[in-house]
């Protein structure tokens, strides 16, 4: 990969080694991994400063109920990566995980490594959340 693309191009051809990449209207990138559907953005807060933003939904429409809670406390419990919550629509929740990361300098081995690592935590994430 080039130092002259984007951090956003950079991770999407990353990416796109290992899942099926969809570039949305508004520029983020879309996956599916390991069930989970995936959306990854690089923003700049700062000058200098880019970073990846990772939202995962992990499951979607389950019965909210306290194994669920007890499910999602044990998973951000184990996790390195990101923070997993519960979205609650009526009776019904999602479960999602987010992680922003620093990618500025990063170079494509240590921009690939971060996003396997992140990416393996979502599969983690996702164990057990399902019927």
């Amino acid at each position: 990969m080039s130092e002259q693309m984007s951090l956003q191009s950079r991770a999407e051809v990353a990416l796109s080694q290992f899942a099926t990449v969809a570039v949305g209207e508004e520029g983020s990138l879309g996956f599916d991994y390991a069930g989970a559907l995936c959306s990854l953005r690089s923003l700049e807060l700062s000058p200098g400063l880019e970073v990846l933003s990772l939202t995962a939904v992990l499951a979607w429409d389950r019965p909210l109920k306290a194994s669920l809670h007890k499910k999602v406390a044990d998973r951000n419990a184990e996790s390195q990566f990101g923070s997993i919550s519960i979205n609650v629509h009526e009776k019904m929740a999602d479960v999602l995980l987010r992680y922003i990361f620093p990618a500025s300098g990063l170079d494509d081995e240590a921009l690939m490594t971060m996003l396997v690592l992140v990416l393996g935590g979502v599969e983690k994430a996702r164990e057990n959340l399902l019927p």
